[in-house]
């Protein structure tokens, strides 16, 4: 028994080493809000991206770690994540996936977040709100299945990404996105490419760039989508200032013909933390479009994350 008690110590030790335990986190992100489409108004209740996910480090040979994360979006209003499909769902996948980092960068392998759509950063100030980006801006902010992604490590502030995405069919062409960063102290830059990701035969191309000093942050995307000899734009700018070290109002403007002919989307809003990890918020989103139809959403909310 004093032999065994004597050896626990050094084996405990031994696995503390090579094994960092896992990190539980999430956010959850509900709005009260108003809804105006046409002559129709509702109130809403919303679970903005809410999530849960578990990620951690593992040390292994050669100088090499492992690296993974698992994460599922909840629906905070009503438990459901199916997106009108029959079946209930109370989690959806989101980024999942298993890879290696060392000296030569990282490579992982899973569904995640593509390249291009990672190069915006937080040029969007109303991510996951009715004034994402994702609304009238863009069609290629997606999250990809079956893909192998390398990022090289920081060079001069440069960091190059490629993601290869598996079809898994004969019929339609494997994906690619890419896309090189760039930032210095409060400056970001950020190019980036993809073909056939959304689907066959669409080549999709994204400027960013985004720029802080004395409580202001500028920023602004434009994109260009290419089918078939027909290009598309869509161009977004976005303006935060800092009124104190708890307050931050928020405006975005942008136009584009990807999603819809001639859409347009104002936003404001405004934050107010409550704590290193949780605020309150308000926003207001107008969306117009060219057949003359409008959309306006009001509504406030709040943000926890742990």
């Amino acid at each position: 028994s004093l032999a065994i008690a004597t050896l626990l110590p050094t084996f405990a030790h031994a696995e503390k080493v090579e094994i960092e335990l896992p990190k539980f986190y999430g956010k959850i992100n509900v709005s009260v809000q108003n809804t105006q489409e046409g002559n129709d108004s509702i109130s809403e209740v919303v679970s903005n991206a809410s999530r849960l996910g578990v990620k951690g480090k593992i040390d292994l040979k050669h100088g090499l770690q492992g690296v993974y994360k698992a994460e599922y979006q909840t629906a905070v209003d009503d438990g459901d994540n199916s997106k009108n499909n029959d079946k209930y769902q109370a989690f959806s996948q989101r980024n999942i996936f298993a890879g290696i980092k060392g000296g030569f960068g990282q490579v992982i392998v899973g569904q995640f977040d593509t390249p291009l759509k990672k190069a915006q950063k937080k040029i969007d100030l109303f991510n996951d709100l009715e004034g994402d980006i994702k609304s009238v801006i863009t069609k290629s902010d997606n999250r990809e299945e079956n893909s192998v992604q390398y990022t090289t490590p920081k060079l001069a502030g440069l960091v190059a990404t490629v993601a290869h995405i598996a079809s898994e069919d004969e019929t339609v062409n494997d994906g690619t996105s890419s896309a090189l960063t760039y930032s210095l102290n409060t400056f970001y830059a950020a190019v980036a490419y993809d073909t056939d990701v959304k689907e066959d035969g669409i080549d999709v191309t994204r400027l960013v760039a985004q720029y802080s000093m004395a409580g202001v942050t500028l920023a602004g995307l434009w994109e260009t989508q290419q089918q078939a000899g027909d290009n598309k734009d869509g161009w977004i700018y976005s303006a935060a200032y800092k009124l104190n070290s708890d307050t931050t109002l928020k405006a975005q403007y942008g136009e584009s013909d990807i999603v819809e002919d001639n859409a347009k989307t104002y936003s404001l809003g405004l934050d107010y933390k409550l704590a290193k990890r949780a605020k309150v918020y308000a926003f207001a989103t107008d969306e117009e479009f060219g057949d003359d139809s409008s959309k306006e959403y009001y509504g406030i909310g709040l943000e926890y994350k742990f």
